[in-house]
């Protein structure tokens, strides 16, 4: 009986491709910048034709969607060196969501199926996952993390990883209430202050933090930019990793934005005593 050779594995072409992860970046990131609401129209349209001088080695749009996945770490790596701010001292957390399917279609989701899970918002219940979000006074993003839609804003993990760098006060919203959590911020030298709800008792609480916590409004202009703006949030995802693609070029091409929300500061506290001597 002769030999007979079985193929094991399918065999796969390992070209390079025509574009680099620079070409393919920028690409995603005009993209939230234009008028454009539809990823492939703004392709076929914009890239390949407008702007065909610029890449000349446009590839088509079956096989850009392909490669977007394969810049995961230049992109991650570009948010972190080039984008994102630095600490000042004056921080702002907040949370938004990031639904991925409309709720009365939650039963035939594929492409999220066993990943996105029902959480509920300020605007009502939703499908998808959850943004956190810490940005500083002048409107810069510091750090992010994405989370299923059940997860509560105190978790453990989450303020960890948010809170790496940070030192000084962080401001936030009653939901991050928490003695716990008030503890371990303080260990780290990170002074949380928040409101207080209906049913508690009244603190004394500086001027200054006062006026801060009015401005705290800064981060939820922020989520509004990217969604609005940038883009983040539509139901028109057909891979996770697009979805990801897609969730760091909005955050990417916001930090270039010229009109951030910031901290207009028009009062002076006197040195020693934290009184408040001047506001305009």
């Amino acid at each position: 009986m002769p030999f007979c050779h079985q193929k094991t594995a399918k065999k796969r072409r390992n070209r390079v491709a025509r574009m680099s992860d620079a070409e393919i970046i920028t690409i995603m990131l005009a993209f939230h910048y234009n008028s454009f609401r539809n990823f492939k129209h703004y392709y076929c349209q914009c890239v390949c034709k407008t702007w065909s001088h610029l890449f000349p080695g446009a590839l088509s749009y079956n096989r850009f969607v392909e490669l977007q996945p394969r810049c995961f770490v230049a992109m991650v790596m570009f948010l972190n060196l080039c984008c994102f701010g630095k600490c000042s001292g004056i921080t702002f957390i907040d949370s938004t969501c990031i639904p991925v399917i409309h709720n009365k279609r939650e039963h035939s989701m594929r492409v999220f199926k066993d990943m996105a899970t029902k959480g509920k918002s300020t605007m009502g219940w939703f499908v998808g996952f959850k943004l956190h979000l810490v940005c500083n006074e002048k409107g810069e993003i510091l750090n992010f993390v994405v989370t299923k839609a059940n997860v509560d804003d105190r978790n453990d993990e989450v303020i960890k990883v948010l809170t790496e760098k940070l030192f000084g006060k962080l401001y936030a919203d009653k939901g991050y209430i928490s003695a716990n959590l008030f503890g371990q911020l303080w260990d780290n030298g990170v002074h949380i202050v928040t409101g207080i709800k209906s049913n508690m008792k009244n603190k004394l609480m500086p001027i200054y933090d006062k006026i801060m916590l009015r401005k705290r409004s800064v981060i939820e202009s922020v989520n509004d930019m990217l969604k609005n703006v940038a883009q983040l949030v539509h139901s028109r995802h057909r891979s996770v990793h697009n979805f990801i693609m897609n969730l760091l070029a909005a955050l990417g091409t916001y930090c270039f934005f010229d009109n951030k929300p910031e901290v207009n500061f028009d009062f002076e506290i006197e040195e020693g005593n934290g009184q408040l001597v001047l506001f305009q």
